[in-house]
């Protein structure tokens, strides 16, 4: 059974930065499309990041300079970087891993609270 897990959540102030990572308990999700999604109190989980195997990355507009993802495909890990954090980032932050061409074949990890707060 595959598993994501990931660290590195927390408390921080404005203009702070935090690093979330993920880590693919399968060897089979090594290859699959890897990113961050979040959910805010009252709002839908929407897409913070994404990145291929190759290293092809997509931003949401909100996070575009402030947020840098990344992956170790022989680690089998996914970080986020996120710097500048502003108090509209706070959410649960999960990682997503899905095959690129087999959409049944989508995995996420159980979330990990960041909050911005002075």
């Amino acid at each position: 059974q595959v598993q994501l897990v990931e660290s590195g959540g927390g408390l921080v102030q404005p203009g702070g930065f935090l690093r979330l990572s993920c880590y693919g308990s399968s060897s089979s999700v090594r290859t699959y499309v890897k990113g961050w999604y979040r959910q805010g109190p009252g709002e839908q989980r929407s897409l913070v990041a994404t990145i291929t195997t190759s290293g092809t990355t997509t931003y949401a507009d909100s996070v575009k300079g402030r947020f840098t993802i990344s992956r170790d495909n022989a680690r089998n890990t996914v970080d986020l970087q996120m710097n500048n954090l502003k108090p509209e980032d706070t959410a649960v932050y999960y990682c997503n891993a899905h095959h690129p061409l087999l959409g049944q074949f989508e995995y996420w990890g159980q979330g990990t609270q960041v909050t911005v707060s002075s």
